[in-house]
């Protein structure tokens, strides 16, 4: 800015000072009575202010950037003018009001909010925000609500501290001991994309009051940091906030499978008792999570506790680097020890970090380590002082190298808020000047996580971590994050899916659960019922799938074979092992790009006045929309479609939606419980091959056979798509220089053809297949009449018997699935499928004589095939009483050239789903369906 340009604003503004320096990033300042407010361009959408009381560190300077931040390097806006105190980019509008530094941000055409000091001369300093024309609003980190709902947004409520200092854990009745992590980004949304996002860059504890105009925000702190970053809709601005603080790594693969945990282990002997359970029922599971017994445990109230050796309890736990690698190359299983940053007085690194300083101090910089007392169940003693990158490096070469030197795969990072602490402590802090507890208790767990990130920087294991509490940027290190010691309560269960919305909108895309609750004292429901949701859910939306629950008594179970419908878990854990290509590139696009893994609805469709407190259901990557299910007694649900068309992903069925809701969406499907889920047309989705002899993510399979095919789920659209697998080694930091094997895969429907491609791969890695086969599963509202690869007809096979035992070929499946597949070839051969569609789908009527009921009674048929229920009586289709007391119905998408037995049955309409109230005596009915079309009607009688 010139110096004519400052003096007259200072003549049109004589409260009012502004000054520019002259440098890509464009900063001004501002300046009213003791006051001053920095205004930093660092995009053309992103801005960062400073505000507050005294002296100015003047425009020379970048604004000061706490931990949370990653992203120093901006380039500055492309395009910037300044007009007195309005300042504009191309794609914002910053005014400042003469007097007040009150600062209206636009985008730039439409006002977003105005921005006023509030307090701030005072210690307890904040913001005033105008809602405006904000509807809703998104993130803020973890808080469970009272009540126990999967829906809510912010508007209306209020966020406050978790604790004294902010993050904490915290009680309430309905969820139990549950997480608060503060993570200070806000999103904010209103009709028409009006939307902005807001990061309030500050470490203390934090209210935020949404329940008025203007809304509140309060902090601890000399000065008030904020950006804001603007945008043409909510994925522009989450990619910007991922940009700002971090996108997340690539986690190791298999932290997309099931981790089995409990609190906790005693030694090896029960972890082989539950594993040698989850092989001989044939899940696939991929680690074990130790809790605190696996270095020997705890004495509460003691200077002798064991809490911070680090080590094994080789009584316990013998020939550990023996056993670990064992595990590893014959079991297919990893292994997850749990640290924390306590260290008992009397132990020996007590005196080894004393000495060196690595312990947080009572007070003052050369005072003695703090002795912590309160709350004492693990004993007593110091607290490491992670602020100190001498200290957590030494601490990590010291006791948790060697760990993963042995092949300890994660690291559980527990009681990290911190949990206990002394307030009048002394820590080298995160602030300049300032070591006060309150000054580093907010981003305590976000120094340990980093800290553990760099110490793996160094080799070429990805960093794998489990978290309870963190700050905005913690994603960037590697960490999944759970939401602490969460009670055994279906209402915990729907809350926790209210806060994993409000926690990916806040850049958390790895977040879960002690699946089945861990506090089983709060149970108040049917425990297998509310198991068997747990971990329905749990396959679904959190990595990693992680059962776990407190079992000192050693009498309670957490294995999804030994607790809740095993059926029912088996499922859904195979399908959440299926999904894990599908999965695992939509970790590789969020380590690129910063998509998130899990996005709530809002996310993609923000206009939907329909979705935007929208819980109860979740997207998993753009393409798939699942329902989740909290609740006793639950048969069915209903189930809101965006406008579009979607397929139901169990049965293949088309639904064809104005933005509306679809009743009674069945949950018991083909005798096992399901959550239902939708594909919208034009998915693609990756898939892998599962079945009895699969033992972990990585593909290890208990008879040493190989099955990596690629297989695609593909959902036809007359709208051309595409999907990119991303491939890598799964478990090294190659990936970050290049090691990744991509391959596109593409579809359109073009009148009754449908083609999908498979390009040519592009890239290797370790272990990288040079060929495989290639399986298409199609999903259409006909049968196919032929199938062509690369021009020339593949082979049809009447049954899935005969097309498993051919290398090539394809077959109508029923239920609106058509299955093609290519013999193994090199990767980087193109394979192109056309399926001409328009074969009507096989179909029978189905008769049932003598159906007398009762009232609350029905007749339905029952059978052998997927669309019967597969014999459960949970999954029978209902019959319509025409001819009463016969009843009939017509089942389509049956499979084609296929022997069926059916039976009808009565079956209350409430009630328990798989008990059956009678019966059809005798035999079986028994028809083949045709291969095309009707074949009649098939009679069964009571």
């Amino acid at each position: 800015m010139t110096r004519a340009l400052v003096f007259l604003a200072a003549l049109l503004m004589p409260s009012l000072v502004a000054s520019s320096a002259q440098a890509a990033v464009q900063r001004v300042e501002f300046t009213s009575g003791s006051a001053y407010l920095i205004v930093e361009f660092l995009d053309d959408d992103l801005v960062h202010f400073e505000l507050a009381a005294g002296t100015s560190p003047g425009v020379n300077t970048s604004i000061f950037t706490t931990p949370q931040v990653a992203k120093k390097d901006y380039l500055g806006p492309s395009d910037f003018t300044q007009s007195g105190n309005v300042l504009t980019t191309p794609a914002m509008k910053v005014e400042v009001t003469a007097g007040t530094l009150c600062v209206k941000v636009s985008d730039p055409a439409r006002l977003l909010y105005e921005a006023c000091p509030r307090n701030l001369a005072q210690p307890w300093k904040g913001l005033t925000i105008t809602k405006g024309s904000t509807q809703n609003a998104y993130g803020l980190g973890e808080q469970f609500f009272m009540g126990g709902s999967a829906d809510g947004d912010w508007v209306g409520r209020t966020r406050s501290p978790g604790g004294t200092y902010g993050n904490a854990m915290v009680f309430d009745t309905d969820n139990g001991p549950v997480g608060n992590t503060q993570i200070p980004v806000l999103f904010a949304v209103g009709a028409s994309n009006l939307n902005y996002g807001l990061l309030l860059d500050q470490v203390y504890k934090q209210q935020w009051n949404l329940t008025g105009d203007p809304w509140t925000v309060d902090t601890w702190g000399d000065q008030l940091r904020w950006y804001t970053m603007t945008g043409p809709d909510l994925p522009d601005l989450r990619k910007d906030y991922m940009e700002l603080t971090g996108r997340p790594p690539v986690p190791p693969k298999k932290a997309f499978g099931m981790w089995v945990s409990e609190f906790g282990y005693d030694n090896w002997a029960e972890i082989d008792n539950r594993l040698s359970g989850l092989r001989a029922d044939a899940f696939p599971v991929d680690g074990f999570v130790l809790d605190l017994p696996w270095f020997g445990g705890v004495t509460a109230g003691s200077d002798n506790t064991r809490m911070g050796t680090l080590s094994w309890d080789t009584t316990a736990f013998p020939n550990t680097s023996a056993t670990i690698n064992d595990y590893a190359t014959n079991k297919g299983i990893g292994l997850m020890t749990i640290e924390e940053s306590y260290v008992g007085k009397n132990l020996p690194e007590h005196a080894d970090l004393a000495a060196r300083g690595y312990l947080v101090r009572s007070g003052c910089s050369g005072c003695a380590p703090v002795y912590l007392t309160t709350n004492d169940w693990w004993g007593r003693g110091g607290m490491i002082d992670w602020t100190q990158d001498a200290a957590a490096d030494y601490w990590h070469t010291l006791k948790r190298q060697p760990l993963a030197d042995q092949g300890v795969q994660g690291h559980w990072l527990d009681l990290g808020e911190p949990e206990m602490y002394d307030a009048g402590d002394w820590a080298s802090g995160v602030l300049p000047g300032k070591h006060a507890h309150a000054d580093y208790h907010n981003v305590y767990n976000l120094k340990w996580a980093e800290s553990v990130a760099r110490g793996y920087a160094s080799g070429t294991k990805r960093p794998f971590m489990l978290a309870r509490s963190g700050a905005a940027g913690i994603q960037r290190h590697g960490v999944a994050m759970w939401s602490a010691d969460i009670g055994s309560k279906l209402t915990a269960l729907a809350q926790q899916q209210n806060v994993q919305m409000h926690m990916s909108m806040s850049g958390i895309d790895y977040f879960g659960s002690d699946i089945g609750g861990f506090r089983r004292e709060m149970l108040n429901s049917d425990l297998n019922e509310l198991y068997t949701q747990w971990f329905a859910n749990g396959s679904w939306f959190e990595v990693p799938v992680r059962p776990h629950t407190e079992n000192l008594c050693n009498c309670a179970q957490t294995s999804p074979d030994k607790i809740g419908h095993k059926a029912s878990n088996l499922a859904n854990l195979r399908q959440r092992y299926e999904l894990a290509p599908y999965y695992y590139s939509l970790a590789h696009r969020a380590h690129r790009y910063g998509e998130p893994v899990v996005p709530p609805l809002v996310h993609y469709y923000q206009n939907d006045p329909n979705v935007r407190e929208t819980g109860h259901e979740k997207l998993i990557g753009r393409d798939l929309l699942v329902g989740v299910v909290a609740g006793a007694g639950e048969r069915d649900r209903d189930i809101y479609l965006p406008v579009g068309t979607w397929y139901d992903y169990a049965t293949g069925e088309k639904l064809t939606s104005s933005g509306q809701w679809f009743t009674d969406r069945p949950l018991w499907v083909n005798g096992v419980f399901r959550l239902p889920a939708f594909a919208r047309a034009g998915a693609i989705i990756p898939k892998a091959h599962v079945d009895d002899k699969t033992m972990n993510v990585m593909g290890k399979r208990t008879d040493g056979t190989t099955r990596n095919e690629l297989i695609a789920r593909v959902y036809p659209h007359t709208t051309s798509t595409d999907f990119t697998l991303y491939e890598d080694d799964g478990a090294t930091t190659a990936y970050q220089s290049g090691s990744v094997r991509t391959t596109q895969i593409s579809q359109q429907l073009s009148g009754t053809t449908a083609t999908v491609t498979v390009a040519a791969s592009s890239g290797t890695h370790t272990g990288a297949p040079a060929g495989r086969a290639t399986v298409v599963e199609l999903v259409a509202d006909t049968q196919a009449s032929a199938v062509t690869l690369n021009g020339s007809p593949l082979t049809q096979h009447a049954t899935k018997s005969a097309f498993d035992a051919a290398a090539s070929g394809w077959y109508n499946a029923g239920g609106n699935l058509i299955v093609a597949k290519a013999a193994s070839a090199s990767v980087t051969t193109a394979k192109t499928f056309a399926f001409t569609l328009g074969q009507a789908p096989a179909s029978m009527t189905f008769r049932c004589d003598n159906g007398a009921t009762t009232p609350g009674q029905s007749v339905y048929a029952v059978g052998s095939v997927p669309q019967l229920g597969s014999w459960s009586v949970a999954s029978a289709v209902k019959l319509s009483p025409t001819a009463y007391p016969a009843w009939t119905g017509t089942i389509g998408k049956l499979p084609p050239n296929t022997a069926v037995e059916w039976k009808c049955v009565k079956r209350q309409e409430t009630g328990f789903p798989d008990t059956a109230d009678q019966w059809q005596p005798g035999a079986n009915t028994s028809f083949t369906t045709p291969a095309t079309g009707s074949g009649g009607t098939t009679t069964g009688a009571f």
